[in-house]
Parts: structure tokens; C-alpha cells; sequence
């Protein structure tokens, strides 16, 4: 039995026209997956993310800087543009509490499939730093966000930087063929680009699973509250300004018919 009794449809490779992309769709009855098989997807997706980013984020230190800063950003985006492709027909390819809970308000997503997935992608990214721990004993940090300025400088980012994610995983993951398979590029080279130019600032979490792992085997919870609170709100912002898009192109489309 799917999730619920709603399929779950991704950015699919093998049925790209029809995916709803990053979510669950309630349209089409392809790509169906049983809830173990999403839910284990969900925790290999989030622990790689964390593994391979906050990972980057370490070799950078234990190797005085041979990572760089743009190859962090660059191992984000590239692990999650990856994901999508390897496990988009398995579960949505969330890895992110925000992405869940969006898509669930924006009825991609069935409300009472939250939780599982919630507290799978945290178990993974907590897999992942306490290995990341395990391998790194010395280093103190493991990649956790921290604000470089102040507490509400780092919300007002996360929230801002999550919403324009959420927003382009909302547009491109529908409508035409050619648009879905270049889906898991876009989501990707915009994890990318913001966390090039935000991660100095506030660390470019966007997903709070992201910054739990590191937290919990790393400096504290002190600041993960801002790195829940902003992503959330700006994934849900994201929601109604999607619908107003949508209208407006689908109005427009009617004018031209």
C-alpha cells in the first residue's frame, strides 16, 4: 500500500511528463512506493546530504582550506540534483522537513504521511553527523549553522533563501516534459547558488534536518530554533505565492486560447 493511499511521484526519469515532482502526487497513479521504501529513502537522501555537505564543510577545516568555500556550495547542490534523480519516483525526494510540511500545505502532500517522513530525514542527518563525529573526534564545529552576525539577521535569511527554493521546487516540478527533466537541475543549482553567496551569513541551512545532526554532535542547540523557524515559514510562504503564479499563467493561457 502507497502512503496513505496517495502515490508517491517525484521528479521521475522514467515517467518525467506526468511527475508532480519533489512531492506526492494526487493525480496520477504511477510510481508507487510502499511506506518503508519512501521512508528508507528519505533517511538515505537526508543522510548523504548531510554526510557529503557537512562532510565538505569539515574537510575544508581538517585540510586548512583545500575544499573552498565554492566547492562546499557546489557539493550541496550536486548532492541534492543527484538525489532527486536516484530516489524522485521512490518518495518525492524531500530530505527536508520544510519541503514535507510545504508540500503538505500545498495539497501535494498527505498531512497525516508528515511526521514518518519528518522523523526519518532527522534520523538520517543525525546518522550522519554522529558518524561524521565518529570519523572527526577533534573537530568541534562538524558543519553546524551558526548566524556570523545576529539571530534575527540569520532568520530573516533562512527564511528568504527557503522560500525562493521552495518556490522554484513548486514551479518546476510541473507542467511540461522538458521543464521535469530539468527539474532536479534547477532545485540543485539553487541550493547551490544560495548557499555560494548565504552561507558566510548564516550557514545557508534552508532545512532544518540539515542543522539538527550538526547541532546535536556539534557546538548545541542554541541556534538551531532560527535554522526550524525560518526554513519552515519561508517554505510555507512559498505556497500561496506559487498559487497566485499559477492562476495568472493559467489565466493568461485562457486569454490566448
Amino acid at each position: 500500500m502507497p502512503i496513505a493511499g496517495v502515490p508517491i511521484v517525484g521528479i521521475s526519469i522514467a515517467e518525467i511528463s506526468g511527475a508532480e515532482g519533489w512531492g506526492v502526487s494526487q493525480q496520477t497513479g504511477a510510481s508507487r512506493s510502499l511506506p518503508w521504501a519512501a521512508w528508507l529513502a528519505e533517511f538515505l537522501g537526508t543522510f548523504l546530504i548531510v554526510f557529503a555537505g557537512t562532510g565538505a564543510i569539515v574537510a575544508n577545516e581538517v585540510s586548512h582550506g583545500a575544499v573552498t568555500h565554492p566547492g562546499i556550495a557546489l557539493t550541496f547542490g550536486a548532492v541534492v540534483m543527484v538525489l532527486i534523480y536516484g530516489f524522485g519516483e521512490t518518495s518525492g525526494a524531500h530530505f527536508n522537513p520544510a519541503v514535507t510540511v510545504s508540500l503538505a500545505a500545498a495539497r501535494r502532500f498527505e498531512w497525516q504521511a508528515v511526521p514518518g517522513y519528518v522523523a526519518v530525514q532527522c534520523g538520517g542527518a543525525l546518522a550522519a553527523s554522529g558518524l561524521l563525529r565518529w570519523l572527526f573526534p577533534t573537530v568541534v564545529n562538524l558543519g553546524a549553522t551558526r548566524p556570523s552576525g545576529s539571530d534575527s539577521q540569520s532568520l530573516v535569511f533562512e527564511a528568504v533563501l527557503t522560500f525562493f527554493l521552495m518556490l522554484v521546487i513548486l514551479q518546476v516540478s510541473i507542467g511540461a516534459k522538458e521543464k521535469g527533466i530539468t527539474a532536479a537541475v534547477a532545485i540543485g543549482a539553487t541550493v547551490g547558488l544560495e548557499a555560494m553567496f548565504a552561507g558566510p551569513i548564516c550557514g545557508a541551512s534552508m532545512n532544518p534536518a540539515r542543522s539538527l545532526g550538526p547541532a546535536v554532535f556539534g557546538p548545541g542547540l542554541g541556534s538551531l530554533w532560527i535554522y526550524c523557524l525560518g526554513p519552515v515559514f519561508g517554505a510555507l510562504l512559498a505556497v500561496p505565492v506559487h498559487r497566485v503564479l499559477q492562476g495568472t499563467r493559467a489565466g493568461s493561457n485562457c486569454g490566448q486560447s
